[in-house]
């Protein structure tokens, strides 16, 4: 009874817990001995008599300088550097270790305090150099005709390079099965070809070290090996082998291989992104051994497959940015249109299916339902909404087996069996779910994978299973599976419906809880802007009065002013209170003396929208210089002129150039009056701007500078195409260094603006999602440069900002708003970049950055 229970409860599991990296044995191929750091062997395999010519008991306890000849001891020693990297090893091919024709290859790797050297005798002396052999296969690569060519092509390659009866394509599957993809054999059959094999063909600690160690070789199924001796260390534990390549060969996996008719196998990694896409499995009739040079080659050959295979899923994923793309550009342009979200994002969901194919859409939204095709109703979807709150993170989610998830999915399963679910707001979520309905598909399995445990050779451990005939399994209740380029595309539509339209929304959505506050905002600033009239109306009084002569004077001039700063508030309260052209102000004071004249008046350069703050300002500096050339200057004689230029500065302030030719002779004023002041003081006080006033003979000439706090932006009406200021490479490899910190509540969104920091030159990266959890990162410290979204979630960044600006650390805002003159307003002085960012924006932003704070600091 008891063996009937441990029978019953042994699984395919059991082969994970197999120590297949400590077995105690080589293969009979190779000989292996075991270095302490001063060189001394303390392990050696069996049969370093039949491959070295010396007997392990006598090579323990000997310094490898005696085992083999001086100049492959210097040799080996000179290299040893090439190992400090994790899991890398050492090789040398035809090296002589001993007096006499007989060549090796070698190969050396660090365990654990020991340095293992393994030794393979070269048979094949050839001429050829079989790294040459591998570059005419390399055109069989062909990635533009999809994965299943570029496989077929590479196993045609691979077969030819090892001469092997049958060679493999052997891709993991999202649940660790694998799949053959792409078969070669020698007499033209197929006989696993889109076959199925159990993930528990190969046990996880199997995956583990095909992740280290790229290539496996097992020359003979049948070969007994030779044991190593000692058969364990000092401190009890056996050597660990997890990276020799003579590694003997698992009890169970052997059988696996004769119950599959192999007698010799090899199996070499497919590595794509750090991690273990698939296997090229080769088998062969007979013992076949391919020595350690020709390994190598092979090794090369698949890291080019895996380089080739990255590059068409790169090229994928580029097309399905462009698809996503264009469909951001549709959904833009009817947000543009005034289109309501939700109808906008509706009406797209025939150009989402050609992106990500699915049967059916629902968008559940603030608990509103709209759907489109074969879908849960609204009440089901409410349901699976607080299930999805429930379980799934910040990024796209994506089940082809709803019902073993969701036990009330089982209802409308004819409907929906799989979701792409892809939360497009914060808790409590929104989310537009993708729908695919149930099919009906026969796997086909390479054996039955369901197939009872035995009793067998090696106990009560696994026995493999016998039989690889082909197995049909008929799945139902299924959908087709979503495929990584599916979730690529969801997440990339996630962080578009995130960034940019879903604020649209949610300030469509906020406007009602501000209705109220807004009247109270208006009432303060209307009583705001009263006072501070009433105090400007005073002052102007007040000075006035003390420099005019006479009341004719003092009425004229008072009038002036009080007109000009008229005329300034219409054109601002045209806009809303908005930003507004400093061309039209010019414009606007001119015409107030203008003759019509023709050159009388000239205005070159670019316009410019001005803040509010600056504009009242400008307003008075402009109408004193007006009023003055009209009483005394280039205005007062008929044929003058006032040549006006704008343009923008290096450093992104405005100047101001008023030149006056053709006037009477100018003499500066015997007296500084009020008008004066104005012009010489306003803007260095009130815009900590420059002013500069000559009275020369010619003409008087003033300069002004507008720091850019006081810029919406430079309109430049003469220039179709805006032109974008490229980084000099050099400037940005001197600057930008060092550790950066990006403060950004979407996850993708952060690694993005990571990758770009590093890709600059930073060495460190840190991310943040919230206001304290930067705040935590600043007082640290050891940050050159920050990078921060204005938006985090239910929260701003300014209190990082602050701190940025306090601790003189120079960083970038990044914001999806178009119009960034209320951020101005509350963040310290920074450049602004607008969404999505490309990396020569950042890099162009991180710079002025920093010289914005030299500019400070100087």
């Amino acid at each position: 009874m008891a063996l009937e229970q441990t029978v019953s409860t042994t699984t395919l599991t059991n082969c994970d817990r197999e120590p297949i990296h400590q077995l105690g044995r080589v293969q009979s191929y190779g000989g292996l001995i075991a270095l302490s750091t001063d060189w001394i062997v303390q392990h050696a395999s069996e049969n370093l008599q039949e491959i070295l010519g010396i007997a392990a008991e006598e090579a323990i306890g000997q310094s490898l300088a005696g085992l083999i000849t001086e100049a492959a001891f210097g040799r080996i020693r000179r290299n040893l550097g090439a190992l400090e990297a994790p899991d890398s090893s050492l090789r040398f091919f035809n090296i002589p270790l001993k007096t006499g024709v007989q060549a090796f290859d070698i190969s050396i790797h660090q365990s654990g305090r020991h340095l293992v050297v393994e030794f393979e005798p070269k048979f094949d002396r050839s001429e050829r150099d079989v790294m040459s052999e591998i570059y005419p296969h390399f055109s069989q690569l062909r990635r533009d005709e999809g994965i299943a060519r570029l496989a077929q092509g590479a196993a045609r390659g691979l077969q030819a390079l090892s001469g092997f009866d049958s060679v493999m394509v052997y891709q993991f599957q999202p649940d660790q099965s694998g799949q053959v993809i792409a078969e070669v054999r020698s007499d033209r059959t197929k006989k696993y070809e889109n076959m199925f094999f159990p993930a528990s063909d190969i046990p996880v600690q199997a995956r583990a070290l095909y992740k280290r160690s790229l290539l496996r070789l097992i020359a003979d199924v049948d070969d007994a090996g030779s044991p190593i001796t000692p058969a364990f260390k000092i401190d009890g534990a056996p050597l660990d082998l997890s990276l020799a390549v003579t590694r003997a060969v698992s009890p169970i996996h052997l059988e696996y291989l004769r119950n599959m008719g192999v007698r010799a196998s090899m199996s070499v990694s497919i590595m794509k992104d750090g991690e273990l896409w698939g296997l090229f499995a080769c088998h062969h009739n007979r013992p076949r051994y391919i020595d350690y040079e020709r390994r190598t080659a092979i090794e090369m050959f698949a890291h080019v497959f895996s380089y080739e295979l990255s590059q068409f899923e790169t090229k994928q994923r580029s097309r399905e940015e462009k698809n996503m793309n264009r469909l951001q550009t549709q959904l833009m342009a009817m947000l543009a249109d005034g289109r309501p979200f939700k109808d906008s994002l509706i009406s797209v969901s025939e150009d989402i299916q050609d992106v990500i194919p699915h049967d059916g859409l629902v968008l559940y939204s603030d608990g509103d339902f709209q759907a489109t095709g074969l879908t849960p109703t609204a009440e089901e979807t409410r349901s699976l909404a607080r299930m999805l709150d429930l379980t799934i993170g910040t990024t796209a989610f994506s089940t082809n087996q709803l019902e073993s998830l969701h036990e009330p999915a089982r209802d409308y399963i004819d409907r929906c069996a799989g979701i792409l679910a892809i939360p497009i707001s914060k808790r409590p979520r929104d989310y537009l779910i993708l729908c695919r309905r149930k099919i009906s598909q026969t796997v086909e399995w390479a054996g039955d994978p369901t197939k009872p445990m035995e009793v067998g050779p090696n106990g009560v451990r696994l026995t493999p299973r016998k039989s690889f005939e082909a197995w049909q399994e008929t799945v139902e209740w299924r959908s087709v599976p979503w495929t990584e380029e599916a979730l690529h595309s969801a997440n990339l539509l996630r962080t578009v419906l995130l960034e940019i339209f879903l604020k649209v929304t949610e300030a469509a959505n906020a406007e009602r809880a501000r209705a109220e506050e807004q009247q109270q905002l208006l009432i303060s600033e209307l009583n705001h802007r009263v006072r501070n009239i009433l105090n400007l109306m005073r002052g102007l009084v007040t000075q006035t009065k003390g420099t005019a002569l006479t009341l004719t004077e003092f009425t004229d001039n008072l009038d002036g002013r009080i007109h000009s700063l008229a005329r300034a508030h219409d054109q601002l309260t045209s806009e809303q209170w908005e930003p507004a052209s400093l061309r039209a102000l010019i414009t606007c004071e001119l015409e107030a003396y203008s003759t019509g004249r023709p050159g009388e008046v000239v205005i070159n350069g670019p316009d410019a929208l001005i803040s509010p703050t600056a504009f009242t300002t400008l307003a008075l500096v402009l109408h004193e210089l007006t009023t003055n050339s009209v009483k005394h200057g280039a205005l007062s004689n008929g044929v003058g002129r006032v040549i006006i230029t704008l343009k923008e500065e290096d450093s992104g302030a405005l100047l101001i150039d008023w030149v006056e030719r053709g006037g009477p002779p100018v003499a500066p004023p015997s007296r500084r009056g009020f008008g004066s002041s104005i012009v010489e003081n306003s803007i260095p006080h009130e815009l900590k701007g420059d002013a500069k006033i000559q009275y020369k003979t010619t003409g008087l000439e003033a300069s002004f500078r507008i720091p850019t706090l006081y810029l919406h932006k430079i309109v430049d009406e003469t220039t179709v195409a805006k032109t974008t200021i490229m980084v000099d490479p050099a400037q940005q490899a001197a600057q930008l260094q060092g550790k950066a910190l990006v403060v950004e509540d979407s996850f993708i969104i952060a690694m993005d603006l990571t990758a770009m920091l590093e890709d600059m030159g930073f060495f460190e990266v840190a991310s943040a999602s919230s206001v304290g959890k930067a705040l935590d990162a600043l007082a640290e410290g050891g940050f050159e440069y920050a990078v921060l979204d204005v938006n985090l979630g239910s929260e701003q960044s300014v209190p990082v900002a602050e701190e940025l600006a306090r601790q003189g650390i120079p960083f970038v805002l990044t914001t999806g708003y178009g119009e960034v003159q209320d951020i101005v307003d509350i963040y310290p002085p920074c450049p602004i970049v607008q969404k999505p960012i490309s990396e020569s924006a950042l890099a162009t932003a991180l710079i002025r950055a920093g010289e914005m704070k030299a500019a400070r600091d100087s």
